[in-house]
């Protein structure tokens, strides 16, 4: 979004919701025949469609809490059933196709693709109408910027809802029944245009990649002033348009593209004392490990800017302040949870019903079992303060034993660094903020298991630390709860990673393992150039993951993904191309038919219910297509299996 910037239009949209008939909603919600005719009045519509990005049923709230982290397990769910199960069976891999959420985040990319068709016809309009010669630059950055989104909407889409990942290069005969999602490339003008059948998976990603060619040329060059350096440039394109290329096994072109990304955009990855803090605003200047602002870094290739908003009771986009569209509010729900002003009982931040799902820190390498740290365990805090001014003491602490033993993982990194940007450890660990209104209550807190878990001494209960509020020093309501840190959707370290795939699957084995160490080398703050004592001796090197760990105990890269860009957005979408392509084999690989089944029975249980995924395959590989868009048109419904993927 551009910074600070926020138009009605989009609040008006966000609030009313999608309103059928069809996939695309309020036909004409701006006039062309008239609108725009000012370059300001075009960059206006244009940015609608990054203001949407932040909208309730996308990251404003929906996609990272109710989507990604359900399906992939990063968090388990905790509380009340009637409070926090609202993502039907989405912890459980087996989501049921009138699922609200599901719904929700279906219209909120449709919006989006809506959104850049609409600037695309805007911008044809002014063109024609009124532009002056030296606009035409202008104008054509605009379109850049539009068809750059719309990819990135439908690329989106197509990984949640397509019904499998294609090989390209196969002949289209290979995939010519394998449905993606309907294909709108301009504005409907009648209500039938609004009905369209989906489209083949192969049409679908070719225009993906058409889009970000034209996006990719059109930009070229563009060098956007401070105020609007979270607008898409040349690079977040062709950084796009090589993932694209990686997701449908084109090779030699994502090698390409990757290429030129890593050796001309300018970006590095950012060294691991930075790192550390990318993912959190800045936070008092007396919190422990203190962090400054990191947004737009020199990693950062395209990022959601997220603003905190006082006064508005820290909810966010659900808040009662006219700016709520240039925050989110996904912190209510994955907010930490920390100890009371007694050192006692724990205080949840915001609502505190996510917490990452204990066979993560088993993942990363911190295999202390959970029986270390109960009640029974607990010992006298002999430095404990009644009352301190500023920072709480907990009364009790994990033993001399468990202390000693888990700060090793951090001294010795036993465990992935990666980990404590991830995420909050009990008691090692702390964050910022009241319980009351009262003066003087704000202060430093040890952090405590997540607070609504359901038998605390049965799990570890770690709090979310990426995307999350630290701190409470923005609002004068007990906390501020809305998130305070831009959103990555594409940094260097993931093109990197999509690059060694990439070289892997060409035999450059060489590349491909110095481009995972690379990424690696940086988590364990050595130079990202040089050989480590880390390195991954081979591409089937041990990674620190358990050995009962079948996908991830002996694969490097895929390791690497899900450490890297843990609770980021991207796990889900690589479970599903290595596990539901046409190239899936049925055991052994990158591409295993049984990747996600894999997935699901490492994690066991899952709460809030405290069963197994009920993992089907392919079935739960692919989300199913809303059952009130299949009913409100008939195209979709007279196609094979009506419109909807197997096994829905």
């Amino acid at each position: 979004m551009y910074k600070k910037v926020l138009f009605t239009a989009v609040i008006a949209l966000a609030v009313t919701g999608c309103k059928k008939p069809g996939t695309v909603t309020q036909l004409g919600m701006q006039d062309t025949r008239s609108f725009p005719t000012t370059l300001d009045e075009l960059t206006s519509i244009s940015a609608n469609a990054y203001a949407n990005l932040r909208s309730e049923n996308l990251y404003g709230w929906n996609v990272l809490i109710g989507a990604f982290a359900p399906s992939e397990h990063i968090a388990d769910e905790t509380g009340p059933l009637n409070r926090v199960d609202q993502f039907g069976n989405a912890p459980y891999n087996n989501p049921p196709i009138n699922a609200q959420w599901i719904v929700n985040i279906w219209n909120g990319y449709m919006i989006g693709v809506r959104e850049t068709n609409s600037t695309l016809e805007a911008a044809d309009f002014f063109e024609a109408k009124h532009a002056t010669p030296g606009l035409a630059q202008q104008v054509n950055y605009i379109r850049g910027e539009s068809y750059f989104l719309r990819a990135w909407y439908y690329f989106q889409l197509e990984c949640f809802f397509g019904q499998k990942y294609i090989d390209i290069k196969q002949p289209a005969t290979a995939d010519a029944d394998i449905l993606g999602v309907p294909l709108f490339t301009e504005l409907p003008k009648t209500l039938e245009e609004t009905a369209k059948p989906r489209a083949t998976a192969r049409e679908v990603w070719n225009q993906i990649t058409s889009d970000l060619k034209k996006a990719s040329d059109l930009l070229q060059g563009v060098n956007w002033p401070e105020a609007q350096k979270g607008r898409a440039n040349e690079w977040a394109a062709k950084a796009l348009l090589g993932k694209a290329y990686v997701f449908t096994q084109n090779w030699d072109s994502a090698k390409l593209y990757l290429k030129d990304v890593i050796d001309n955009s300018g970006k590095s990855l950012m060294p691991f004392s930075q790192y550390r803090q990318a993912f959190n605003d800045n936070v008092r200047g007396n919190i422990l490990n203190n962090h400054t602002r990191q947004e737009f870094n020199q990693e950062s290739l395209f990022e959601i800017n997220v603003d905190r908003v006082p006064g508005n009771g820290g909810y966010g986009i659900f808040g009662n302040s006219p700016n709520l569209y240039l925050t989110t509010s996904m912190g209510l729900f994955w907010s930490p949870s920390g100890f009371r002003n007694d050192g006692r009982l724990p205080f949840r931040m915001g609502y505190s019903t996510h917490y990452v799902h204990d066979k993560n820190l088993l993942r990363m390498g911190f295999d202390i079992p959970v029986d270390s740290i109960t009640a029974a365990t607990l010992v006298p805090n002999q430095d404990y303060i009644p009352n301190a001014p500023g920072y709480v003491s907990t009364i009790n602490l994990p033993s001399d034993w468990y202390m000693t033993e888990s700060k090793k993982f951090r001294t010795d990194k036993t465990a992935d660094p990666r980990l404590y940007v991830c995420a909050l450890e009990p008691y090692l660990d702390t964050v910022y903020f009241s319980i009351s209104l009262a003066p003087g209550d704000r202060k430093l807190r040890p952090v405590s298991k997540c607070v609504n878990l359901p038998v605390p001494d049965s799990y570890h209960g770690w709090s979310f630390k990426k995307y999350q509020t630290l701190d409470a020093s923005l609002d004068e309501d007990d906390v501020n709860r809305s998130d305070g840190a831009n959103y990555y959707l594409l940094r260097l370290a993931d093109i990197y990673l999509l690059y060694a795939e990439a070289c892997m699957n060409t035999g450059d084995v060489v590349n491909a393992r110095e481009y995972i160490n690379k990424v690696h080398r940086r988590a364990y703050s050595q130079p990202v150039n040089g050989v480590s004592p880390y390195d991954y001796a081979a591409l089937n090197s041990r990674t620190v993951a358990a050995v009962s760990d079948v996908n991830l105990a002996t694969n490097p890269l895929a390791f690497e993904r899900y450490s890297e860009m843990f609770a980021e957005g991207h796990w889900w979408f690589d479970v599903g191309r290595w596990g539901n392509s046409t190239n899936s084999a049925t055991a052994g690989g990158m591409y295993n038919v049984n990747f996600g089944k894999n997935e699901a029975d490492y994690y066991g249980n899952l709460l809030p219910l405290n069963i197994p995924s009920q993992w089907q395959s392919p079935k739960s590989y692919t989300y199913p297509i809303p059952l009130a868009e299949i009913t409100a048109n008939p195209k979709m419904a007279a196609q094979p299996n009506g419109g909807q993927n197997p096994g829905y």
